[in-house]
């Protein structure tokens, strides 16, 4: 009998030991903070705006939330299967420079809907789930500005689907929950919408596995799209496929609700006769994990990399591994290059309540470093933050981080994983104190300013310390739009440097060229970082034209 109970406990403590979050003991770099403890709402969908506020929101249908609405104001949907007047908000904007937050208000459901900012630094949001999914919303960045909804904006209902913004100033929506097919925003005069057989073909009955597609620009002006494990190059103005790419090895899906996370790397030499684009795809659940999980078996997360040059003639999928097994992972293009992989679980799916063992150390990836050297794993949080959480750059290179775990009536108690209301910041390892003699400080031009395709431009910095001048390098940073482990138009150009030159203490000017056109770099705003020695300035905000 002694036996058996000494057995019986060390199962249960396997068992107890399993079901906690993972924390690895090391010397990390990067700190956390926690910003608010509560803005009202749970973060399921994050975009920064060109004035340094921070749009968020969640859905309409889970009950009234912690954070009143303006007087008068009320969302009224009679079949609203949680309230049918419900005058709590639902949306909040949150302003960087104060930490502080207000109320915005939303009359249509936005949950697990799409947006990207336009040319002009205004907010388009597309679909949504049941009077939401027909939906486009508008926010313009100014100190009271609220949503404008247009009720029939979109030509097909849209929920779970992926926004890219174009080239010529328009957003390409892509898929969606039964909808095989793109169309644009503003509406197309020539069709409503376009076929897309890839999007069936990807589609896995009962499961999915497609949804939220991976979008990227490509620098021919084509569309990179990644569903459930391949991808295709996609002429979206002649509506035509003109590459198909293998299959990731190993065939696992990385698409929701399996949620991996992708990005395209950095782009490079930019005036170069050919540029290359990589696109880099991260973790996500096996096949079956959803299903298994509905079940109450809880599956363990993918821990592998996918790398792809999508512009090679003859391309290929290079595997890498992971320090840490992760699914709902977001991944965050920093400055200086590097990806932050951060947020997710080592078990289990996407959906409520399907995640286990939260994953609480972010880990850093260095794509310069040879293959076996480009894994870092960061300072763990305190906070899980598995489904719906969000993460977004910020301009002073903090990595703002939100959500988690929605429950209907906003469930605090009772449940594994409570709803999580708070905001917190990771700052990198970069960030650090003992960096800030090497940090440049941008003198000029001034935020906002415009700057033009194929101009060369002028950036004057100071910096205390020594400087190492052919580790000095420009970058420009688009601000995305994060939901569901996925940051929609997330783009990093690397500038470089033409000219570096002395002129005066501690000063220095750096020309470089901007970007040659708009398949490179839509226009729109931008965050523009000096980069010395891996160590970035605070970005400032550009205007690309």
């Amino acid at each position: 009998m002694a036996e058996m109970s000494t057995l019986c406990t060390f199962l249960f403590s396997l068992l107890l030991f399993a079901s906690q979050p993972l924390i690895l003991p090391t010397a990390a770099d990067g700190r956390w903070q926690l910003l608010q403890k509560s803005i009202g709402i749970s973060s399921m969908h994050m975009q920064l705006l060109k004035n340094d506020r921070v749009v968020m929101y969640d859905r309409t249908d889970f009950g009234p939330s912690t954070l009143p609405l303006a007087s008068g104001k009320c969302h009224n949907d009679p079949t609203n299967t949680a309230v049918q007047v419900d005058c709590t908000a639902h949306s909040v904007e949150y302003d960087v420079l104060s930490n502080k937050f207000r109320a915005l208000t939303v009359q249509s459901n936005v949950w697990c809907s799409s947006g990207g900012v336009m040319p002009d630094g205004k907010l388009v949001q597309t679909g949504g789930f049941s009077d939401g999914e027909l939906r486009v919303r508008v926010f313009s960045p100014c100190e009271s500005c609220d949503w404008h909804e247009t009720p029939n904006g979109l030509a097909a209902k849209r929920w779970y689907a992926t926004n890219h913004v174009l080239p010529d100033g328009r957003q390409i929506v892509v898929g969606g929950r039964e909808q095989f097919n793109y169309e644009f925003v503003p509406k197309n005069i020539a069709a409503d919408t376009f076929k897309l057989h890839f999007l069936s073909e990807t589609n896995e009955r009962g499961v999915e596995n497609n949804l939220y597609p991976f979008v990227f620009l490509n620098v021919d002006g084509n569309l990179f799209i990644f569903a459930n494990n391949r991808a295709i190059l996609l002429d979206y103005v002649n509506n035509k496929v003109v590459k198909t790419y293998p299959k990731i090895p190993g065939g696992e899906p990385r698409s929701y609700p399996s949620t991996g996370s992708a990005v395209l790397l950095p782009l490079k030499n930019l005036i170069a006769a050919t540029i290359q684009a990589e696109v880099l795809v991260c973790g996500g659940a096996p096949k079956g994990s959803f299903v298994q999980a509905l079940q109450g078996k809880f599956v363990k997360a993918l821990d592998t990399c996918a790398r792809i040059s999508i512009t090679d003639p003859k391309p290929k999928w290079v595997l890498e591994t992971m320090p840490l097994a992760r699914v709902m992972g977001d991944m965050v293009l920093l400055p200086n290059g590097k990806v932050l992989v951060i947020n997710g679980a080592r078990s289990g799916s996407a959906g409520w309540d399907l995640g286990r063992d939260p994953v609480l150390n972010p880990v850093l990836y260095m794509p310069d470093n040879e293959i076996e050297s480009r894994f870092k794993i960061l300072k763990p949080t305190n906070i899980p933050r598995m489904y719906h959480s969000t993460a977004v750059l910020l301009r002073d290179g903090r990595v703002l981080v939100g959500g988690s775990n929605p429950h209907a009536y906003y469930n605090f108690t009772g449940v594994l994983y409570p709803t999580e209301l708070s905001l917190e910041a990771f700052y990198p390892g970069y960030l650090d104190a003992k960096f800030n003699n090497l940090r440049p400080t941008i003198v000029a031009p001034k935020s906002m300013s415009g700057i033009r395709y194929s101009k060369k431009l002028k950036i004057q910095v100071v910096i205390t310390g020594e400087v190492t001048l052919n580790l000095l390098s420009v970058t420009m940073v688009s601000p995305a739009f994060n939901t569901h482990s996925f940051s929609m138009n997330q783009r990093l150009l690397v500038l470089g440097n033409d000219k570096v030159m002395a002129s005066g203490k501690s000063t220095y000017k750096i020309e470089v060229m901007t970007p040659g056109s708009g398949n490179l770099a839509p226009a729109g705003f931008y965050l523009l970082f000096v980069v010395h020695q891996d160590i970035p300035s605070q970005g400032i905000w550009v205007h690309l034209k």
